[in-house]
């Protein structure tokens, strides 16, 4: 794509394809960033593992992706997309394939380590091709499109790479996962073009970052999305699950599937949210009415006595919906910043999405071991309701946050607000 082949205003077949590859890209991730979930007992088994040797294996992929989300942004502001992506999937792919091939659980360690490097592109990626070659009228819905790949990529790491997992074995579908990301990183270079901007902005490589993180416009934007997000990755994608055990006697099966419903409503609210949002050339109102439901149906779901289990279900996928307002978090960032510092405004807001997690799932561990009273079932503690309800108060208190942020949030017509 040159300046020529394309515009804002009527982009190219060439632009949307780049874009939806930057999507697939995302999708492909988030297929990584579940999978050991569904190869637990296989890796405890061939690298001879405790669980906690395991989590630290799986962690490796968050501790690469947050970590480097700022620089990430400086870097597609500065060099563009096109080389940064396709090296990125290329690095993704290579680590897969060290991950399949490891003999070892440290040379697993370096796999897992690449992938979360590589990855760690495919979100503020996606978005920075949106922003290039896509019309700015239609860029909260086209991320609600994305973060909806995202999610479908981890339904797609669940049961059907679980399936794929017994059939051919973890080692094989690793591998297989790997040449899909070649093939996937040539296609995006022989498709994606960078701006002729990219690479040749003013300042140094720091000066995007300083003046976002001086605006107290992307500290809003990231607390919002970091109050919604929270609350998804540390009830609905970690703790959820005993909790529904406890309260209602389910089991696994049946209250991972109950879940799910959360995880639809997110992916359905993510594309709704935002073109609806761009329809209405508004962003604010859409984000207090998302935090505020966000906050009342979470409350519910945990504290309001006597709600029946078909109920709970309706309550988690409106939960999800309205929680998914986040993609507008960073719509706002980029209309609330110079064009120049998108990638740095996505990055930082995805610091902070992405460190919600890292935050609260330990945060609510620590408070459950508080109220522990001692229970124990085949060397697993056992947490009661009451501890629950004590340890989650956190996530409400966390989307009231949301809820005030939003208030503050200058509303920006789905315009450009910050020139040069």
């Amino acid at each position: 794509m040159t300046a020529n082949e394309t515009s804002l205003d009527r982009p190219s077949f060439r632009a949307y394809a780049a874009w939806m590859l930057g999507s697939a890209f995302f999708c492909y991730a988030f297929i990584l960033r579940v999978s050991p979930s569904v190869m637990v007992t296989e890796l405890m088994r061939d690298f001879a593992v405790s669980g906690a040797i395991l989590g630290h294996l799986s962690a490796f992929y968050f501790y690469a992706y947050a970590s480097l989300q700022l620089p990430v942004g400086i870097l597609l502001d500065r060099i563009g997309p096109r080389r940064l992506m396709t090296g990125a999937i290329a690095t993704v792919a290579l680590g897969s394939i060290v991950f399949g091939l490891a003999p070892t659980v440290e040379v697993a360690y370096a796999g897992r380590l690449m992938i979360g490097i590589g990855c760690a592109f495919s979100w503020v990626g996606a978005l920075t091709l949106a922003t290039q070659w896509l019309p700015p009228s239609r860029f909260a819905m086209l991320s609600g499109i994305s973060q909806f790949a995202g999610t479908g990529g981890g339904i797609l790491g669940q049961a059907p790479l679980a399936a794929l997992v017994g059939i051919i074995g973890w080692r094989d579908a690793m591998l297989g996962i790997g040449f899909t990301g070649l093939a996937l990183a040539l296609a995006l270079w022989l498709v994606a073009r960078d701006k002729p901007y990219a690479g040749s902005g003013s300042g140094t490589i720091m000066g995007g970052l300083k003046r976002v993180m001086a605006n107290r416009q992307s500290w809003y934007a990231a607390l919002i999305g970091m109050s919604m997000t929270g609350p998804m990755l540390s009830f609905t994608g970690l703790w959820a699950v005993p909790y529904m055990t406890a309260a209602y006697g389910l089991d696994r099966a049946t209250s991972a599937s109950t879940l799910a419903t959360s995880f639809f409503g997110w992916g359905v609210g993510a594309i709704a949210i935002g073109w609806l949002s761009d329809r209405m050339e508004r962003r604010k109102p859409l984000l207090i009415a998302g935090t505020l439901g966000s906050t009342l149906t979470l409350a519910a779901i945990l504290y309001l006595p006597g709600v029946p289990l078909l109920m709970v279900t309706v309550l988690l996928f409106l939960n999800g919906f309205a929680s998914a307002c986040m993609v507008l978090t960073f719509a706002a960032a980029r209309e609330l910043n110079a064009p120049r510092s998108s990638g740095a405004a996505y990055g930082l807001v995805n610091t902070c999405v992405i460190g919600s997690g890292a935050i609260c799932q330990p945060l609510i561990g620590y408070l459950l071991d508080v109220n522990w009273t001692g229970r124990m079932e085949e060397g697993a503690r056992l947490y009661s309701v009451e501890a629950f309800h004590a340890a989650f108060l956190v996530l409400p208190a966390s989307c009231c946050i949301g809820v005030l942020c939003a208030m503050l949030l200058r509303e920006t017509y789905c315009r450009q607000q910050v020139d040069g």
